[in-house]
C-alpha cells in the first residue's frame, strides 16, 4: 500500500515475458532484494500462466507488480515490448477480476536477459541448465532495478497499466475469463503505453 503517496512498500512481483517462457521474481516485504521464484510456459491459448501469477500475488500479498519492457539500446520499443505490454495488460485484468488492487508497472528491462545469461555462464552452468532460470534470474534482475529506482529517487517508477473497465472488457470479442484467457486488443495496448506517471524510467 502507498506510502504518503510516494510508491508502494511490501512484497512486489517481477515479470520476464517471452514467447515460450515467463520468469517471475519476488522481493521482500522491505524491498531490499529481489530473488528468483520459478520460470512459466507461456499459455497463449488458455493463460494459465498469467493465473499463476495472480495466485501468488494473492498468496503472498504482493503491493506491486513489474513488467519488464524490452526497449532497444536506443530506447525504441518493438514487437518485444508491444508483447509485454500486452501481457500487462492481461495481468493486471486478471488481478482486478480476482478481487486484487495490485498495481502493474511496466519497467524498462533493456540488457536483462542478457545479464543473466552472463551471470549464469560464469557460475558455470550448461546451456541446457541457463533455459531452466535464466528466465526468473532476468525477472529477478528486472526487479531489483526497480526497487531501487523506487528507493533512489523516492518515487514510484515505470509506466502504470491500467485495465479496462468490466463492461469494457466484457464487450471485447473474445474477452478474457477468471483465469486470465482473452488477448488483449489493439486499444489496450495503446492504453498500456499510454498510461505514464511521474519518475517513469
Amino acid at each position: 500500500m502507498p506510502d504518503n503517496g510516494t510508491y508502494p512498500r511490501g512484497v512486489k512481483l517481477g515479470v520476464d515475458v517471452g514467447t515460450v517462457r515467463v520468469g517471475l521474481s519476488a522481493c521482500d516485504p522491505d524491498g531490499i532484494l529481489a530473488t528468483p521464484i520459478r520460470t512459466l510456459s507461456r499459455d497463449e491459448k488458455k493463460n494459465s500462466d498469467v493465473g499463476v501469477i495472480v495466485k501468488q500475488a494473492a498468496e503472498r500479498g504482493a503491493v506491486q507488480i513489474f513488467v519488464g519492457l524490452p526497449r532497444t539500446l536506443k530506447g525504441q520499443e518493438g514487437p518485444s515490448a508491444r508483447m509485454a505490454a500486452d501481457y500487462a495488460l492481461l495481468l493486471a485484468a486478471a488481478l482486478g477480476r480476482a478481487g486484487l488492487d495490485v498495481p502493474v508497472n511496466l519497467i524498462d528491462e533493456r540488457l536483462s536477459t542478457v545479464s543473466a545469461h552472463r551471470s549464469l555462464h560464469e557460475a558455470g552452468l550448461s546451456s541446457k541448465e541457463h533455459r531452466k532460470v535464466v528466465d526468473q534470474l532476468a525477472a529477478a534482475g528486472i526487479l531489483q532495478h526497480a526497487i531501487e529506482m523506487q528507493k533512489s529517487r523516492g518515487q514510484d517508477v515505470g509506466r502504470r497499466v491500467l485495465a479496462p473497465a468490466p463492461a469494457e472488457e466484457s464487450a471485447q470479442p473474445g474477452g478474457g475469463s477468471a483465469d486470465g484467457s482473452g488477448p488483449a486488443s489493439e486499444t489496450d495496448s495503446q492504453r498500456a503505453e499510454g498510461n505514464r506517471e511521474p519518475g517513469q524510467s
